[in-house]
């Protein structure tokens, strides 16, 4: 493998996905949302400095151009099963997941099938859109953990009549809960609509690649 830098931003990046996963193992939330929040931004900016440098600095690689969609996808797949993991599987989070876990499996079924002519999928435009917004919903909902789970060691021992007072704003919130409520809130819908149309481009650029496959999957007479 050639060390450029690219390549080995590359690596950091695949490296980085499972440790947003170790950060809940090993340490405690809201820490862990912080770590794995900001582990998740870190990689996910240098999926574009990666491109962006090997291509201005002409120093693209085989192995680079292999590597970096794997990265890609173990941020969004270890990322989206940890939120999924740490959430009360609400189908409104668990179906966009869902949908986005079995296109990155059946696209790269249908890559490792087609073997040489693989080349027929490469990635389009819109696929890098599809990634770049899975990532801002991934970021997004890592947010809200942050939000919800200061929120929740604000209000610990507070009755639920406390919390509304409140909240409502018939007690003065020496706290700042309604900020980190509104916080939770805002960054959970915001997240969640983000997911929902990254899960649309992700069905949309699967069934793309599905139809430029097909001609390759026909039987022969």
């Amino acid at each position: 493998m050639i060390w450029t830098l690219p390549n080995i931003l590359t690596v950091l990046r695949l490296l980085a996905a499972p440790g947003v996963a170790v950060m809940f193992l090993y340490f405690n939330r809201p820490f862990a949302d912080w770590a794995a929040l900001i582990l998740f931004l870190v990689a996910s900016v240098t999926d574009w400095f990666d491109g962006h440098l090997a291509r201005a600095w002409k120093q693209e690689t085989k192995i680079g151009t292999m590597l970096d969609p794997i990265a890609d996808k173990a941020m969004v797949v270890i990322a989206l099963m940890v939120i999924v993991g740490y959430s009360s599987m609400s189908p409104w989070l668990v179906l966009p997941a869902t949908f986005i876990l079995f296109r990155e499996v059946f696209v790269s079924g249908l890559r490792e099938y087609l073997g040489d002519t693989a080349g027929t999928l490469k990635v389009t435009k819109l696929a890098k859109w599809k990634t770049t917004l899975q990532m801002v919903a991934i970021a997004v909902l890592f947010a809200q953990g942050v939000f919800e789970h200061y929120l929740g060691m604000s209000i610990f021992g507070m009755d639920e009549a406390m919390v509304g007072d409140i909240l409502d704003g018939a007690v003065e919130d020496t706290l700042g809960l309604r900020w980190k409520y509104a916080g939770m809130v805002w960054a959970g819908n915001i997240g969640l609509v983000l997911l929902w149309l990254a899960a649309a481009l992700t069905l949309i650029t699967g069934w793309d690649y599905y139809s430029k496959a097909l001609p390759f999957l026909k039987e022969e007479r």
